[in-house]
């Protein structure tokens, strides 16, 4: 399928289907190179460009809440700093955003919440940048 046949397909729903054109210039503001390849095929997309695709279909639905697990994982640095930016984005628009990431520093300083695991189990929570200043966040996920 290609880049414009995904995006499509996530707003498969109902009422995302009636704003689908809508979204659709939305999600490819946030992703301008999505736009750009629209007619690709999206096995043919690079590892990024893929990570924005299936961030794209998702907000296709129209989500109140949008759940991403590791988008950063496998990415080079700069396209890790875009995908946080646009998540800021695509939160400052009224989409809350339930992120699992192991950069545990650029998620805590965009996160207005915080829940840090430790073998399944919460072992700190509280505002985003209070636990960067936590000691034993420090040390056991910054390395400092």
């Amino acid at each position: 399928m290609s880049v414009l046949e995904n995006l499509e397909m996530g707003a498969y729903a109902y009422e995302a289907r009636k704003r689908r054109h809508e979204t659709l210039d939305w999600v490819f503001q946030l992703f301008p190179v999505l736009k750009e390849r629209e007619k690709q095929l999206a096995g043919t997309l690079s590892g990024g460009e893929g990570q924005m695709l299936a961030i794209g279909r998702g907000l296709m639905s129209k989500p109140k809440l949008l759940m991403l697990d590791e988008p950063s994982l496998g990415l080079a640095p700069r396209l890790v700093l875009q995908i946080f930016d646009i998540l800021m984005k695509i939160n400052e628009e009224g989409v809350t955003v339930l992120l699992v990431e192991q950069n545990v520093r650029r998620a805590l300083e965009i996160a207005h919440r915080g829940y840090v695991l430790e073998t399944g189990r919460i072992v700190r929570e509280g505002e985003g940048k209070k636990l960067l200043e936590n000691e034993h966040v420090k040390k056991a996920f910054l390395g400092i």
